[in-house]
């Protein structure tokens, strides 16, 4: 039964970094490097992740440094960023080049606390996914005869226990990241 439960734990926590990794790709009204890692560059050819081709920083609130460590990097790094959905513009001054992260709206930080809820949810279905697994596996157990009646309701009652306390850390991510939209 333990093993079930480190199986369950252990999927849930791999759910948790997934809704983190695509919480950090939402724009904030603050500077953030994770907004660039799923921009790729076209380098000799080859597609590039950015974080692989420069080295990225963020100066103050507002603002993005990418510094590329090959010059001939400049401007498929601006291409591909003003290709990517983020809606940003470089500006190249031919050592750095910088982003200027615009003031958000009213409206669109609404939006993205909408994308932030959705993401949310599909981590607490991804959840309740690996609950169902937890239970099935249990109940299998009870049926190959490892498990009697009352073990298997204490294994369910335990995996709810896991599944609760997970749900409880992703409405505290979604809570931590709606305040950081909605802040100016």
């Amino acid at each position: 039964m333990q093993a079930v439960f480190d199986e369950c734990k252990d999927k849930m926590e791999k759910a948790i970094s997934s809704l983190e990794k695509e919480l950090a790709k939402l724009r904030t009204g603050r500077a953030s490097v994770s907004i660039l890692d799923d921009v790729t560059v076209e380098y000799y050819g080859t597609m590039t992740p950015l974080n692989q081709l420069a080295s990225l920083s963020v100066p103050d609130s507002r603002t993005i440094a990418i510094q590329p460590w090959d010059r001939n990097a400049f401007s498929g790094i601006e291409k591909a960023i003003m290709k990517s959905d983020l809606g940003l513009n470089p500006v190249n001054d031919g050592k750095i080049i910088r982003i200027n992260i615009p003031p958000l709206t009213e409206e669109r930080r609404k939006d993205l606390v909408k994308l932030a809820k959705k993401s949310a949810e599909e981590g607490k279905v991804a959840l309740r996914n690996i609950r169902r697994e937890a239970n099935d596996a249990l109940k299998k157990m009870k049926n190959n005869k490892k498990l009697t009646e009352d073990e298997m309701h204490k294994g369910h009652d335990e995996v709810q226990k896991i599944t609760d306390s997970f749900v409880a850390r992703i409405d505290q991510i979604l809570a931590d990241k709606e305040k950081e939209i909605m802040e100016f």
